[in-house]
């Protein structure tokens, strides 16, 4: 009774990273969170050719994050 115990205690263990390796489905970004993206990606375009550095930039891009619409 020991042994088959043993064994099946055995066998769920070696079982156990196979399941856990399978991934997650990603989800896609929603709307919103796709127009973030594009606002940040302008506002640190223009940060980028104005050459901004430190304080500087880190106010440029609060105003430009606050003015721009998301949408």
């Amino acid at each position: 009774m020991r042994r088959l115990a043993l064994s099946l205690a055995l066998l769920s263990l070696a079982a156990l990273p196979a399941t856990a390796a399978e991934p997650k489905p990603k989800r896609e970004p929603s709307a919103a969170q796709l127009a973030q993206y594009e606002k940040m990606r302008r506002c640190n375009a223009t940060a980028k050719e104005r050459a901004l550095k430190g304080e500087p930039r880190k106010t440029f891009m609060k105003g430009c994050l606050s003015k721009n619409p998301a949408g």
